[in-house]
């Protein structure tokens, strides 16, 4: 620590600090553009001017280490001088558009220019002129002659999406901002650069020309899209979502946000929403009714069944976007008509992990942690898109040294170094995980190899994630959503955790969604006897209660699940949209999402967040857990008396969340057998996760979200005697599908990467599974 004189104040530094950062320590404001807390030194702009003593003249706050001994004015007469020549040089070519730039109001450029700039311009020349340019559907550079060449906008694209997006051509007044030829912005993480622009050249596309910002109200929430649980401040006007922006929270989403966070409010509020309760008449048509009607016909519907055929022939299906409160009641109201059939994970097929996996399985640390472990190992994950800030926290990381390494079926970019990487066909990943630990063993005698895993040879790059691991004092390995989700879940976890074991590392899942650790906490899974959402969808039962999810969409063999709602007796959907059920469903009931409801989600470390809505609920739209408390009381059943969401939460958080986590794993380590022929690799991707995401429209204009195509290795393609771009028909055991080929060498040998959550890859069924393909 160095100490220094700042106006008067003696503070205290850490050596090679800047004098900014003193400065704001104090809470003595400096003026300034450029500089950004998390970004990378650029002092380009020199609003940050300031006077330091025996210096010859001003000098950048941002970019002048601290000494000690140093005395600093920042409100001296040469300081001031200073910092009001370099506000009048910004304004020289900046267009008088105030009144008409969605920036007003909240614009650093007009913040600073009321303290440090003049009423009237010496600038008689004529202003450049910068042509708009095309970013993509999430952001505006139309005000681009706005720019001040700040360069935080390129800064935030490289150090924290990982990926050069926009850049600066030119040099003076002529220099602009733009993107590559041909290119639009297209990170997980570009909204981001909207949040850093101190001017009104970059701007929010969905957000444009629709609000001012003094006109809305600002309310806290939390996202419910992945397991970080990023904390939103939702902008409001007429009790209509208009934007989105972070919350700072350093411990989870720091100051930033995903896209996926940012821009899916664009689907609350569309055609497609359910309005009012509807029930299907015997002629098939739909019909709308009366809250009571509707929840009478659902108290009839399910007591014949219970009558006729027994509560074990009711099912409940909740998503891991569902509050902790609502798939608490689901559970309640399931195990109050007699039936443990409650579930919310339609995604996990593996009918042995619940059996492997006896407590709440989680991060295993906290997310702040990612940024300070040594060694990682991911397994099984699409990480950049399932957990864009988890990954950019280990971006971070990775730039101090950090060594991540993957296991995997398809190589994606995560956009930082990789240490090394085993790509393999989904059905093997368990044998890459024994691979690595027979490697760890050649090295260390002193860990035991499991005797299933005899005659397991390491291969160069097994042997190279082992020497990573054993090099590292803070090791973590983490299984991502594609793992969980797998037919050898249990298997994989089971390899994982003693391989964590052996390399003394912590043990931990990348969840899924918002609330996959709510989910269990709240015990919306099966009990003794009772079925998972998998089996439940295997084969119909009688009645269903569907609480938020697009089973079609949702689970993992969509098609054969929406002809089991189909074939069932009786089936009720709690849906904000009318399309996500109708298909399927006998009664739909309108309930809130996120916005329009009070709750908590659980995060992935297992940090509970407790939000309220933000937005007054859309038509005759009730929050989900009020609708399943009347209909405990209309069952006449024991304990739905609840009369707000704190108090079904604090139901569920009496004995705390910390002593209920547990990764440890009871299924005994072992090897797989390889799936004959090709193998699917299936992702989620980022834009189709959740019914909220797949209807903004924004969204799915991103490459991201364009149809899916086959993506195959060259190797495989040569091996079937095809070229990229053929139109192949593909055929699983349970339909097919024609898609256009596309060459991908980041796909593993053998297999072929087609994206699930698309009604164009419905009929294909399961994510995992045999395929055959041919020329169409």
């Amino acid at each position: 620590m160095v100490e220094l004189t700042i106006d008067g104040i003696k503070v205290e530094a850490p050596e090679g600090s800047m004098v900014i950062q003193a400065a704001h320590k104090l809470g003595v404001y400096v003026p300034h553009f450029c500089y950004h807390k998390k970004l990378t030194i650029a002092a380009n702009c020199r609003m940050c001017l300031v006077d330091v003593e025996k210096a010859p003249k001003a000098l950048p706050a941002c970019a002048t280490p601290v000494t000690n001994g140093m005395v600093v004015h920042t409100r001296s007469d040469k300081a001031i001088a200073a910092q009001k020549s370099v506000m009048e040089f910004l304004l020289i070519n900046h267009p008088l558009d105030c009144p008409v730039c969605d920036q007003g109001g909240e614009c650093q450029l007009q913040d600073l220019a009321v303290g440090y700039g003049t009423s009237a311009s010496r600038y008689k020349e004529e202003k450049r002129v910068v042509v708009p340019k095309e970013m993509g559907p999430l952001i505006s550079a139309d005000g681009m002659q706005r720019c001040i060449h700040c360069t935080r906008c390129i800064r935030v694209g490289q150090e924290i999406g990982g990926i050069m997006e926009v850049g600066m051509v030119g040099r003076g007044e002529h220099a602009e901002i733009t993107t590559f030829v041909g290119k639009a912005v297209d990170s997980e993480l570009s909204g981001n650069m909207i949040d850093v622009c101190p001017v009104g050249a970059l701007l929010s596309k969905p957000f444009k020309f629709t609000a001012r910002t003094w006109e809305m109200s600002r309310r806290r929430t939390i996202s419910p899209h992945d397991s970080l649980g990023a904390n939103l401040i939702v902008q409001t006007k007429l009790d209509r979502v208009m934007r989105v922006v972070p919350y700072e929270n350093e411990e989870l989403n720091e100051c930033w946000l995903s896209d996926r966070d940012r821009f899916s409010y664009e689907g609350l509020l569309v055609q497609d929403r359910l309005a009012h309760p509807m029930i299907k008449g015997e002629d098939g048509q739909w019909r709308e009714a009366s809250w009571t009607d509707a929840l009478q016909v659902v108290v009839r519907g399910f007591n014949n069944v219970r009558e006729e055929f027994g509560a074990e022939q009711i099912g409940g299906i909740g998503t891991h976007t569902s509050t902790t409160e609502e798939l608490a009641l689901l559970a309640s109201l399931m195990r109050a008509l007699g039936s443990e059939n409650v579930d919310f994970r339609l995604r996990q097929i593996d009918p042995g992990f619940d059996e492997a996996i006896k407590g709440v399985p989680w991060l295993g640390m906290r997310v702040a942690d990612l940024n300070e472990v040594d060694r990682v190992l991911v397994v099984g994950s699409f990480l950049r898109k399932d957990h864009p800030l988890m990954a950019q926290r280990l971006r971070q990381a990775a730039k101090r040294g950090t060594q991540i390494s993957f296991i995997d079926s398809a190589a994606d970019d995560p956009l930082f170094p990789v240490t090394s990487r085993m790509t393999v066909a989904p059905s093997v990943l368990p044998n890459a995980l024994a691979e690595v630990l027979v490697a760890m063993a050649a090295t260390d005698p002193a860990i035991a190899v499991p005797a299933a895993f005899a005659g397991i040879e390491a291969s160069a790059a097994a042997r190279e994630i082992a020497a990573s691991l054993l090099s590292g004092e803070r090791v973590a390995v983490l299984m991502g959503n594609m793992a969980v989700a797998s037919d050898k879940a249990s298997l994989i976890a089971a390899n994982a955790a003693a391989l964590a074991t052996a390399a003394q590392a912590s043990f931990g899942f990348l969840t899924p969604g918002a609330n996959t650790v709510g989910g269990y906490l709240a015990g919306a899974t099966p009990g003794r006897g009772g079925l998972t959402a998998e089996q439940m969808l295997q084969q119909p039962l009688k009645a269903y209660l569907v609480m938020h999810a697009e089973p079609a969409m949702d689970s993992d063999n969509g098609e054969r699940a929406v002809q089991v709602l189909k074939s069932a007796g009786f089936t009720v959907a709690l849906t904000s949209y009318r399309s996500g059920a109708e298909e399927w469903a006998d009664v739909m009931l309108p309930i809130s999402p996120f916005t329009e409801t009070s709750g908590t989600f659980v995060n992935a470390e297992g940090r509970a967040q407790s939000f309220k809505g933000v937005a007054a609920p859309y038509a005759d739209t009730r929050p989900a857990w009020k609708v399943l408390r009347v209909l405990g009381n209309l069952f006449e059943l024991q304990g739905f008396d609840y009369e707000t969401s704190e108090s079904v939460r604090d139901t569920i958080m009496v004995d705390g969340v910390d002593a209920r986590l547990s990764n440890t794993v009871s299924a005994e380590p072992g090897l797989s057998v390889k799936v004959d022929g090709l193998e699917r690799v299936a992702d989620v991707p980022i834009y189709r996760s959740d019914a909220l995401v797949r209807r903004s429209e924004p969204l799915q204009e991103t490459a991201a979200s364009q149809p899916p195509k086959a993506h195959v290795h060259a190797r495989t393609l040569a091996d079937l005697g095809l070229v990229a771009g053929d139109a192949l028909r593909i055929r699983s055991g349970q339909g097919q599908v024609d898609l256009p080929s596309m060459q991908d060498d980041t796909v593993a040998p053998g297999c072929v990467r087609i994206a699930t959550a698309f009604d164009e890859t419905r009929a294909l069924g399961s994510g995992f599974g045999q395929l055959t393909v041919e020329r169409s």
